[in-house]
Order: C-alpha cells, then structure tokens, then sequence
C-alpha cells in the first residue's frame, strides 16, 4: 500500500483528509513483462481527530513513540504480473508465472517530529479472483496493444494475507545548499504473510524547496516508502529526489507460486533492489509525483532488470 503517514498537524493542512491515485507500469518504458501494473486508490487522514479505535491501537503498540500524531489510510488496489512473451498461450516454465492481486489494505501509524511509525494489513485474493486477466485486456484493447494469451497459465485462486511494519528517521541529516533545502531519510520495515514475506531497508535523498510538505512520493508496495500525506500551501514547490530499497525476500506468492496447491514458480532471487528516481510538485491542494524505477532481478531466470514507471496524483480537501 502506500505510504499513509506524514508530518504533524499543521495550521494550513487538509482538514478531511488526502485522496491519492497511484499508477504504475512499465508500458512507459515500451516493456510488457514482469511487474506489469499496478494501479492504487489511498485515502489519508487529515488534521480531524483520529477515530477513537485508532488512537487505542498506536499507543498501544510498545515500539511506536510516545506521543505524536495519529493518523490512519485506506488502500485498495490490483497488481499485474506478466512473463517476457505475453504472445505465447504456454509460455516458458523457467520465466515469471501470470498473476493478479487484488487486496485492500488499512494502516495506522504515529508521526513525531524526527520519526515515523507505520503499520499496515493487507488482505486480498491472488489468482483469476483478483481479475487481472479482465484489466489487462481491457487497457490493450484501448490502447491497440499485443492481446495476452497466457492467463489461463496464472496462479489459482488463493486468499492473502500480509503485515507490514515500516519506519523512518526525518532528522538524520538535513541542510541548505545553493539556497535550496536538502534531507535524507533512511528507513527499515519488514512484511509477514503468505503474499509476501521480507526485510527491507534503505534512505531517500531529496533536494528542493519546501520539503517539510511530506516525506516523499507515495509508492506501491514493495518499494523504498512515501507519503500518502501531504501539507497543502499557496506557493508552488517543488524536488527532485532519489531513492533506494534493498529486500531480503523469504516468500513471494508471485515467484514460488500457490501455498496450499500446485502452480506454476520459478526460482527467485533472495535479495532485491530497487532505485528510483523522478521529481515532485506541489501546489495547494494538489500535488503530482513521477518516479522511474529500476528493480534488479527478482528470479534466477530473469532475462535483465526490470524498469517502469510510477504516477501519482494526491488531492487535498
């Protein structure tokens, strides 16, 4: 999901909340295979008191800080996930199994000045139920694209279930220069489940004006972490920004195929990177990100890396 925490109360923040749109393919890169699309909905809340359930949760959870802003988010989303040749009704054994997710999520997390805390659940379906098949033919017969033939090929229908925990230090190095702010922003998470189970860690360079508005453009997960959130102002602003995760992967539903039945799979890589790169712009209630994404391989048979792209429009109400 994404990222669904951000700064602490502001005078001038959304007072309802943030509405983010979230797509990610790697058509715009003219590829067709892999990680193919995933497309988000996010709801965030604002500077309203948070839910009486959700302030009982954060403060309850023993390693979240004491203190801080409660805020909670809604996600509901579908992933896409192709091999190399989608011309093929049988394609390769030895390349990535067809596959859809579809799942909503809900997180809850606490916001400090120098840190942020963030938990989420996950719960969807994988296989024809997650209607992958539908979406992806649908977008290529409006956009005149190469018909997939390999669906029947997926992953069987199978409930998913996954919690992930994420956090991240602001303050850990921050400063000016050629009169524009700069920070960079590490963080660790880890996700458990019968989807996706892994360790991650990295950090997010940004270099702009006005930075305090979040803490990086909102991803889908797996990814180095954004924010959902973000504090509207009058005056345009705007960064650039880089970024780096690195994955210790147990468990991927999508490479070592089905728990309980037989289904198709592929050896994965253990450890998976990924580094982005885009800018981010801001102006009152609304703001666009576009991120470019290299991912390193993530199975053994994994002709290269993969690239895609991400785009993301938040509105602030």
């Amino acid at each position: 999901m994404a990222s669904c925490l951000a700064l602490p109360a502001a005078a001038d923040e959304a007072k309802l909340g943030v509405w983010n749109l979230l797509v990610e393919n790697d058509l715009f890169y003219g590829t067709d295979r892999n990680y193919s699309s995933g497309v988000a909905l996010a709801w965030v809340s604002g500077e309203k008191s948070p839910p009486d359930w959700a302030v009982r949760i954060a403060r309850g959870i023993p390693w979240f800080p004491e203190g801080g802003t409660v805020r909670h988010g809604y996600v509901v989303g579908q992933n896409m996930y192709t091999p190399a040749d989608i011309s093929l009704p049988d394609p390769p054994r030895d390349d990535r199994p067809y596959a859809g997710w579809l799942y909503a999520t809900i997180g809850l997390g606490v916001v400090t000045d120098d840190r942020t805390d963030q938990l989420s659940l996950t719960a969807g379906v994988v296989g024809p139920a997650a209607l992958a098949e539908q979406s992806q033919k649908f977008i290529h017969g409006l956009t005149g694209s190469q018909d997939p033939k390999g669906w029947n090929t997926q992953l069987r229908n199978e409930p998913g279930l996954m919690l992930t925990y994420e956090t991240r230090w602001r303050d850990f190095a921050r400063g000016e220069l050629a009169g524009l702010e700069f920070d960079v922003v590490p963080h660790l998470g880890a996700a458990l489940g019968n989807v996706s189970t892994y360790a991650n860690g990295g950090f997010t360079l940004r270099y702009g004006k006005r930075l305090t508005s979040d803490l990086g453009p909102p991803r889908i997960r797996p990814s180095p972490p954004g924010s959902g959130f973000f504090v509207p102002a009058d005056t345009f602003s705007w960064y650039l920004f880089a970024a780096v995760d690195g994955r210790a992967v147990a468990r991927s539903i999508f490479l070592d195929g089905n728990t309980f039945k037989e289904s198709r799979s592929v050896d994965k890589e253990y450890l998976v990177g990924d580094l982005q790169w885009g800018l981010e712009m801001t102006w009152r209630g609304v703001r666009l990100s576009y991120t470019h994404v290299r991912r390193t391989r993530e199975f053994r048979t994994q002709g290269r890396s993969s690239e895609f792209g991400a785009f993301g429009v938040s509105v602030a109400f």
